[in-house]
């Protein structure tokens, strides 16, 4: 299945079996992305770290690490599963 940008889907583009080690060649399975509808959405895509997929009952979803707006001036470090759909490649 295509992305909607035409390109292969982030959720394929995590490697399974990755070694433990990263090296060169194998950096691992953390990916940058641009998150959406986060914590404190303002309308803004906010960079974050994509670690890992998996698939649920709607679709795929990614665990994702990113700074979210908790209030006037309230930056807080959020980690959560979002749905493919609110996830871009960066």
């Amino acid at each position: 299945m295509r992305g909607r940008y035409g390109g292969v889907p982030m959720h394929e583009r995590v490697t399974r079996g990755r070694s433990a080690d990263p090296t060169p060649e194998d950096p691992g399975p953390g990916r940058h992305c641009w998150v959406a509808g986060g914590v404190g959405d303002d309308g803004l895509k906010r960079p974050g770290l994509l670690a890992e997929w998996r698939q649920a009952g709607a679709g795929w979803e990614g665990r994702v690490v990113y700074v979210g707006l908790a209030g006037p001036g309230r930056w807080v470090l959020v980690e959560e599963w979002l749905p493919a759909d609110r996830l871009t490649p960066a």
